[in-house]
């Protein structure tokens, strides 16, 4: 269980290093390291892990800490986060230093800009293989793009869109 630990502990660790705002650009690569490699999990669980850590308040890193628990119990929860954790803040403080002296420079524009189609690509990955995990059947997947379209174009409240998913499984359309 230790070893399990570590493992899961050194893996998010270097994820760490690129989870550009949060957790959701490295969830492919979680999934795949705990469901496809390790075998710690399977789809189901991780999915409904990841549901768990969206529906409760507080950081999106909540899953890792869930993941870790799923894993190695407490030991696993506690190494899962202080590795997601850690390492960004320590790099960050050292950073941020570094980024205000620099505040008129063209080069931490340019960093600026380019980061951020690097961060939209992440959540997009996270975005599909989230969805390839949940919607097994037809009336899920246009569930799902249902919802897409109108928190999207009708500007609806995302909370209105989760209780009408919530309800439809309630009532057994999913």
């Amino acid at each position: 269980m230790t070893n399990n630990a570590l493992d899961l502990g050194w893996r998010l660790m270097l994820l760490s290093l690129i989870a550009i705002g949060g957790v959701d650009p490295i969830v492919p690569d979680i999934y795949r390291f705990v469901v496809d490699a390790r075998g710690w999990m399977t789809e189901r669980q991780f999915a409904d892990l990841y549901a768990l850590a969206r529906a409760t308040p507080g950081p999106n890193s909540l899953l890792v800490t869930l993941i870790g628990w799923q894993v190695a119990g407490l030991l696993g929860a506690l190494i899962a986060t202080l590795a997601l954790c850690g390492l960004p803040c320590l790099l960050t403080f050292a950073v941020s230093r570094v980024w205000h002296r620099f505040e008129r420079a063209r080069w931490r524009r340019v960093v600026e800009e380019g980061l951020a189609p690097v961060a939209v690509g992440l959540v997009f990955g996270s975005w599909y293989v989230l969805v390839h995990v949940a919607d097994r059947t037809w009336v899920a997947g246009a569930i799902t793009a249902t919802s897409m379209l109108a928190v999207w174009s009708a500007r609806l409240h995302p909370l209105l869109v989760l209780a009408a998913g919530g309800i439809a499984g309630v009532i057994g359309i999913v």
